[in-house]
């Protein structure tokens, strides 16, 4: 029965690693074109210009001078391609807006030119003044310079494994990112038109499993399995180029820099699609943080845990308590809560008592443009109990973490320490030290909706 179960356990490894064996690169594979990024559609899908652009383009090549890391020994490759001017030059002939020009190589043409003239004289023998010559060079009217300046390798690495009883998987991931600046120049006064600034990650995953066991006496059962893939770097320049030659485009159209064939409710809707996607990525961090003002002036909260008395007695135990809190925001940062508690303070066989609490704290939110984000709290109140005797002042703080599940509504864990005026919370004087407790909560906040400009 053992072999049966290590034998279903070794065919569910094997069907697990169906991916990686179906994929197996195990023949010789024919030369096809290249493949098309998802902003190549795009590129091509721009509306055609009312007149084409001669553009020239020396140079567009990696200004990094960085090489492909490597754990052991060392490498001379680099880690982005050197040939990124051949992929701009595509990318502004894909979308129709320009005319490229040869500049990178402009020596070898020039050289060649020379060479039609100087056969042409030599060996020409009938000498005709009327035969046309060369045809003189285009001359551009904007340049294009740039380069790839960036490549960030390891910004996000993680993975997750488990084995058990010799029997594991795990799966590991890496992103990296490399970015690109773009500049248009007129070459009649040297002004620079505009500017842009594309980045593109690159990910890296890596699935394995294995199995190490032994099914009998003497007889080891060793299985692995798995497949690594990595997002080809070339393939994230040519995206990164493409995106960057349409934002170029759609900013001189913006600009009135130069004008569409397109009729004038298509040019606008485009505009405002891509207005749209500018206000995101200027309010996207690093790592994909949409920073935006999420919270209203307004918010009301209620919450719940256990408080734990810090008292004269001994063995303090954890008793319910509820707050209800309405706030409001003087900044995006900074927020009053005006809270009603109800207490319940205990120690074991010794206290059992309940106290109402009337808070009003200051809050200070870390990342206010964040959806998670910690905070901390800190403020003075009143307390008395039920039978509304035994009053007391106290200073209380705290710390907590709160998640939006959306503009509305923010879910927060939170833990405080109530530093009370009065040594009889526990109705006993004892020692020099005033009485304290301690609030560990989970809440809900619900923001009321912003008015609409």
């Amino acid at each position: 029965m053992r072999v049966h179960h290590y034998l279903i356990l070794l065919f569910a490894f094997l069907f697990s690693g169906c991916g990686a064996f179906y994929n197996q690169p195990t023949g010789v594979e024919k030369a096809v074109l290249g493949e098309s990024t998802p902003a190549t559609s795009l590129l091509k899908e721009l509306p055609k210009p009312k007149e084409q652009i001669v553009v020239g383009v020396y140079k567009f090549r990696d200004q990094t001078g960085q090489y492909k890391p490597q754990e052991n020994g060392s490498n001379f490759s680099t880690a982005v391609t050197q040939g990124a001017t051949s992929i701009l030059l595509k990318a502004l002939e894909d979308s129709k807006w320009f005319i490229p020009i040869e500049r990178e190589n402009i020596g070898n043409l020039l050289q060649e030119r020379n060479l039609i003239r100087s056969t042409r004289q030599e060996y020409s023998k009938n000498a005709n003044p009327n035969e046309p010559q060369l045809t003189p060079l285009l001359y551009a009217g904007v340049l294009l310079e740039g380069g790839i300046i960036s490549y960030d390798s390891n910004i996000i690495t993680g993975g997750f494994g488990a084995r058990y009883f010799g029997a594991g998987g795990s799966v590991k991931y890496r992103q990296d990112r490399v970015t690109i600046y773009l500049r248009m120049i007129s070459t009649s006064n040297g002004k620079i038109l505009k500017s842009v600034y594309v980045s593109k990650t690159i990910l890296s995953q890596a699935i394995d499993e294995s199995l190490f066991k032994y099914v009998n006496f003497k007889r080891l059962l060793e299985v692995e399995t798995g497949y690594t893939t990595n997002e080809p770097v070339h393939m994230a320049v040519t995206e990164a180029i493409e995106k960057a030659v349409e934002s170029l485009v759609l900013e001189g159209i913006k600009d009135n820099i130069w004008e569409t064939d397109a009729p004038k409710w298509q040019v606008d809707n485009l505009l405002k699609e891509y207005n749209k996607e500018t206000e995101t990525a200027n309010a996207t961090a690093l790592y994909g943080r949409l920073l935006e003002n999420r919270r209203s002036k307004f918010a009301i909260e209620i919450s719940g845990g256990a408080t734990l008395m810090d008292g004269d007695y001994q063995d303090p135990l954890l008793r319910p308590f509820g707050r209800g809190a309405l706030k409001f925001f003087i900044s995006p940062s900074f927020n009053i809560s005006a809270s009603t508690n109800v207490v319940n303070l205990a120690n074991k066989n010794l206290l059992d008592v309940g106290y109402i609490t009337y808070d009003l704290n200051l809050e200070y939110i870390l990342l206010p443009r964040d959806r998670f984000t910690p905070y901390i709290y800190a403020g003075g109140g009143l307390g008395t109990n039920k039978k509304f005797e035994n009053e007391h002042g106290k200073f209380q703080y705290g710390l907590g973490l709160e998640y939006l599940v959306s503009n509305r509504i923010g879910i927060k864990l939170f833990a405080e320490q109530n530093i009370n005026f009065s040594d009889n919370i526990d109705y006993i004087e004892t020692g020099t030290r005033d009485d304290y407790y301690y609030k560990f909560g989970l809440g809900l906040t619900y923001y009321f909706a912003k008015k609409k400009k």
